[in-house]
């Protein structure tokens, strides 16, 4: 939460200095009309303050409607990014009001006193999760409206847990749990279909993700320059899936096979990893699966040891024809 009332979510793990690279999620309703984009019916309230959400939060076009307005009338929140070259939505640490982080969230709510019938089910059912799993509920937390106060009747349940061990032992227990009819799975679409993190707790809809802990944090802003090169559409095979529930979300692939004769490269071009921005694609393919992929092929050098190498890269912000789907 900003000083303006901007509520952000923060975006991956390597920052600048005095600043984060976020999101915009939520709008004061005082600056809706300085945005030009399709907006939710819906709205939130976060104490006094009246919230719009776009009504759908990540696509190209939104991200550089925001990136003009920024720009416009808040220009302390763009950043131009030299290992990146190029301006991205950023918010200054002393514009910040608030800062809400889903451990603390989760001890908030286990101290509250009066719960009501949201926080008391999501309360429930991540003790459920924790007893049933043995993860410790230390390595959970809560974020969403829940997280901010600002939840309503229709609000779902976002939990979240720490570290890649406790989230692939969370994927049995949910998968266990749905068995015995504790829970159940709701898939929309093939990408909740694969992700398998969606489902219902209490006739209320819940969701689950993964945060790193802070030993799995090993991106230091500045150490990696990254260069477009081309976009690119491929098949491929993932070879390690261990950080594909993070976002951004990597994927070590193998067996790249171009879809276009502009995608066919060089052998010193092939990509050895595909990098989602965008959290539908987070964990969407294991090991062993083979994906279809729509994105920017780059080039990433090490500024310490020169050494360098390629990836895609989707959910740059610049096309909406950018996308990862399992085969």
């Amino acid at each position: 939460m900003t000083k303006e009332g901007f509520i952000f979510n923060v975006f991956g793990y390597e920052h600048p200095n005095n600043r984060v690279f976020a999101f915009l999620k939520y709008i004061p309703a005082r600056f809706k009309k300085l945005f030009n984009i399709e907006f939710l019916q819906r709205t939130w309230k976060y104490e006094t303050t009246e919230l719009f959400r776009a009504e759908k939060l990540y696509t190209a076009q939104n991200y550089q409607t925001f990136l003009q307005t920024f720009r416009k009338r808040f220009p302390d929140f763009v950043y131009y990014c030299p290992f990146r070259k190029k301006e991205l939505i950023s918010a200054p640490l002393n514009s910040v009001k608030k800062v809400y982080v889903p451990s603390k969230c989760l001890r908030s709510l286990e101290n509250l006193e009066n719960r009501d019938s949201l926080q008391e089910a999501t309360l429930g059912f991540i003790r459920l999760l924790s007893s049933e799993s043995g993860i410790s509920i230390e390595n959970f937390g809560v974020h969403g409206s829940v997280a901010l106060g600002m939840h309503t009747t229709k609000s779902d349940i976002d939990a979240v847990v720490y570290g890649t061990k406790n989230l692939r032992t969370l994927e049995k227990t949910v998968d266990k749990l749905v068995k015995a009819r504790t829970l159940s799975y709701q898939f929309n679409n093939r990408l909740d279909a694969a992700r398998r993190f969606k489902g219902r707790f209490r006739n209320r809809i819940f969701m689950y993700n993964a945060i790193r802990r802070p030993e799995e944090i090993n991106a230091k802003y500045g150490a990696i320059s990254y260069s477009p090169i081309v976009p690119v559409k491929f098949t491929c095979t993932v070879i390690d899936d261990s950080e594909s529930m993070f976002r951004p979300a990597t994927y070590k692939i193998g067996d790249y096979r171009p879809a276009t004769a502009k995608s066919e490269l060089d052998e010193e071009k092939i990509p050895v990893q595909v990098v989602s921005m965008i959290g539908c694609y987070r964990n969407v393919a294991r090991q062993g699966d083979k994906i279809k992929v729509s994105g920017m092929l780059e080039r990433a050098e090490n500024q310490e040891t020169g050494k360098s190498f390629n990836q895609v890269v989707v959910g740059t912000g610049s096309s909406e024809d950018e996308s990862i789907w399992p085969i």
